[in-house]
Parts: structure tokens; sequence; C-alpha cells
């Protein structure tokens, strides 16, 4: 029932019952041994760290994975390193590493991606993510399988240039800076193009266009160099006939009705991002994801779990396309018994 419930919800079919999804549940390794009886450790293979995060999604009833291919990677050949919190279990994740190649900001107003990082072998770059939807379907296929991009477009400017870089820049010239915008974007519409052309009916388009408190700059710059480079990545993947389901972290509420000018089908969203606006808004026409704040796993009480469950499911409900999911993770510090409490919650609210 999971992948048909995930698949009716990504329709805007309406189930029967609200699919889910999460982030980071399936590593948190604590909570995956309570919850499927697979211990994992430091001395655990990775095949059978995988084994035990399918095993996770099939027993919290997955309807949609959220997954990404193109990531940071894409841009070692020049990128800026602003470390690491501890995140993942045991801090495998910490980085103090902080470096930055650029020495002043006004370096960045002349950066020229396609010279940097060159151009990419389109039916190469194809069969790299078909691969990864085919993993994705063998680690787990009652689920609805997606592939697609993490740096799209600011979420890759910040990569090579850091916030301090980047805010400088703007500061200084956020105009030219726009320019570099376009060149960046003009670079990424390989990676869009050689997603229409792949197997995934479903693409995963990820971009922290926001802070919590909103913009970093002024709308006016979004709707100038953003949102219009949105456009020109989604002509193909619209054109192609795939489901586009876009992520932004943070507080995008004054942004959701440029990005669905760009065509896309559903929003990720964080718990500080209006879901009552958006189901007013687009609870009709869109897929809208998450919401449930994570700071209640981390330290509210069983009441303010309940109580943010049944808010998020009680907006959602009558939207044909809305999948619960915890926002922004649920991250491997979050108390086992109250991610336990949580499913339990949701299990019993989740039938229309």
């Amino acid at each position: 029932m999971s992948y048909q419930d995930g698949w009716a919800a990504i329709n805007l079919e309406m189930p029967d019952r609200i699919p889910r999804t999460e982030y980071s549940a399936e590593t948190h390794w604590r909570l995956v041994e309570q919850v499927t009886g697979i211990r994992i450790t430091k001395e655990s293979t990775e095949q059978e760290r995988l084994r035990a995060s399918s095993s996770f999604r099939k027993a919290w009833d997955y309807g949609y994975r959220w997954h990404v291919y193109t990531d940071k990677r894409a841009l070692l050949k020049c990128h800026t390193s602003m470390g690491h919190a501890e995140y993942a279990e045991g801090g495998s994740d910490f980085d103090t590493d902080i470096q930055c190649p650029f020495e002043d900001p006004e370096e960045l107003l002349d950066f020229q991606p396609q010279e940097v990082y060159g151009s990419l072998d389109h039916r190469g770059l194809v069969r790299e993510y078909n691969e990864d939807y085919q993993t994705c379907i063998r680690e787990g296929a009652d689920l609805v399988n997606t592939t697609g991009i993490y740096i799209t477009l600011v979420s890759g400017l910040l990569e090579i240039f850091g916030w301090d870089m980047m805010l400088m820049a703007l500061g200084i010239d956020a105009k030219a800076f726009g320019e570099t915008a376009n060149r960046y974007a003009a670079w990424v519409q390989q990676y869009f193009n050689a997603l229409a052309d792949c197997d995934a009916p479903v693409i995963t388009v990820h971009d922290d266009i926001v802070w919590t408190s909103g913009p970093f700059v002024s709308p006016e710059w979004y709707r100038r160099y953003v949102f219009p480079n949105y456009k020109k990545y989604f002509a193909p993947l619209l054109e192609a006939g795939k489901k586009i389901i876009f992520t932004s972290d943070g507080t995008y509420t004054e942004f959701l009705e440029d990005i669905a000018v760009c065509g896309v089908h559903g929003f990720v969203m964080e718990p500080t991002t209006d879901l009552k606006y958006a189901a007013e808004r687009f609870g009709k026409t869109h897929v809208l994801i998450g919401n449930v704040d994570t700071r209640f796993l981390l330290m509210g009480s069983r009441e303010d779990i309940y109580r943010d469950v049944k808010r998020c499911i009680d907006i959602g409900r009558d939207c044909p396309g809305y999948i619960m999911a915890v926002g922004n993770h649920i991250p491997a510090n979050t108390p086992v018994e109250k991610a336990l409490y949580y499913n339990e919650v949701f299990e019993k609210l989740r039938r229309r």
C-alpha cells in the first residue's frame, strides 16, 4: 500500500491514508534498532546499514523517499569548506575544516562556472541518474523513488562561495552578483536537461533560498535572478512529463507563488513555512510535504508532539497531495521514545 498511497498523493488522488516520508530517521540507528530489531554498530558494513535503513522505511511505511543524486561533489574543483557541526550519530559528520578559495568578494562578480567546471557528457549523466534511480528501487521498491539535484542555484552558489563572501558580494554589487548567478544557472542547466531524459518520473529539486527568518536579500533580487532561472531549469522536465518536488529549508512562504508559477508540482516545507497558507492557496493543486516541528521531538512533551502532528493532519486532511514528515529531520539525538510516540500518533490519525 505504501507505493499506492505515495503515488496517489503525488498525482493529487487523495489516498485513504495520508502517506509519509522522513529525513534522516533511517540513519538514527538506535531508533532503527528499536523499530526493526537490526543492530548497527561502527563495525557494520555499508550493506548492513543499507539493509537496516530499507527495513526501517518499510516498517514506518514510507510512501515517498526524498532523495537527490547531484550534490556538492559536483563542485569539488572549486568550493568553500564551511565546516560542519555534529549531526550524525557518533559525530561522523563533524568537520572543523574551514577554508575559502577566494580572497576578495569582488572575485565572485567575475566568476565563470563554465570555465571552472566544464561541460558535462549528457548521455553519461543520464546514465548516472538512471543508475541512481535503480539503486533506490533496489533499496525499496514499495515506495515512490526519485533522483534529483541539491545544488540548484542558491545552494550551489553557497557551496562555491560560502556565506561570508556571498553576502559581501551581494552588498558590493547585487546586480553583478546576479549575473554570476545567471552564469552558474546556465552551467547547471546541463543537469536539468539530463534529469528530463532519465527514467525517474519524480524529480527532487533542492535549493535553500532563505533563512529561518526569511529572505537574506531583497525579494526583487530573487524575482530577477532566481525564479527566471527556475523556469528555464524546469522547462525540459515539464516537457518530459516529470513531477517536480521543490525543497527549501527556512521560511519561504512569500515565495510559494513565485515557485509555483515556475511549474513545480509540490513543496517540501520546514515548520516555519506556513502550511495553513500553503494549503489554502495550493492544497488542491500541489503536493505539500512535511511541517511537523522537529523541536517538539527533541525537547517537547508528548502533548506538544500530539498537538503538532494533529495540526498538520488537520490542515493536510483535505489536501489530496499531503504527505507527512518531520521538518527538517529526525536527527540522531532525537530521544527514541519521542520518535516512537510521534509515529504512534501519526498512525492513529493518518486515516482520512
